[in-house]
């Protein structure tokens, strides 16, 4: 399953909903403002540095935030081929409203 919130965690508890309710081992895209939770400062307080899936943010969003080189270890940046690779990869998904 590929999980794919784009909304800031201090903006709303989809983030939080999303890492309660997944798997270990599913994926995760964060998109949008929804990278700011993969950065060194924003990981501990979303609970994403305790996450168990895999996580990929949208480069394009990374760079457009001014997030580049920020990000935690463990986060996969991907363009928007490898959204579309990711969702081929997992015929199932939620998106996190």
């Amino acid at each position: 399953m590929l999980h794919i919130v784009n909304k800031s965690h201090t903006q709303t508890d989809a983030l939080r909903s999303c890492l309660r309710l997944a798997l270990p081992g599913q994926a995760l895209l964060l998109t949008e403002d929804a990278v700011y939770a993969a950065t060194k400062g924003g990981a501990e307080a979303s609970g994403l540095a305790k996450s168990a899936l895999q996580i990929y943010v949208l480069q394009p969003d990374v760079e457009a935030r001014g997030m580049a080189g920020r990000l935690i270890d463990g986060v996969t940046a991907i363009d928007y081929g490898g959204f579309v690779d990711l969702v081929a990869a997992h015929p199932n998904n939620q998106s996190w409203l």
